[in-house]
């Protein structure tokens, strides 16, 4: 399964499943990144990290280790 991570930039995806738990789970969710919500990577930064991602019409800057715990399609 791929992660929000592996997606190339102005590629849409939809999130599958969050695979944490606790504290970083609830904030994934209070940003809206929940079951069948469509995600586009549009910004990485100069670094290559944190990534920003456009998730309904709002720009949320992720970094790799929480991208990479967002499985999508």
């Amino acid at each position: 399964m791929k992660t929000l991570y592996d997606i190339p930039l102005n590629k849409p995806c939809t999130v599958q499943k969050l695979k944490c738990d606790g504290p970083l789970k609830r904030r994934l969710l209070d940003l809206g990144i929940i079951k069948n919500t469509k995600i586009t990577p549009v910004l990485k930064s100069p670094s290559g990290d944190p990534t920003a991602f456009e998730i309904r019409g709002t720009l949320i800057a992720l970094r790799k280790e929480d991208a990479s715990l967002i499985e999508v399609i």
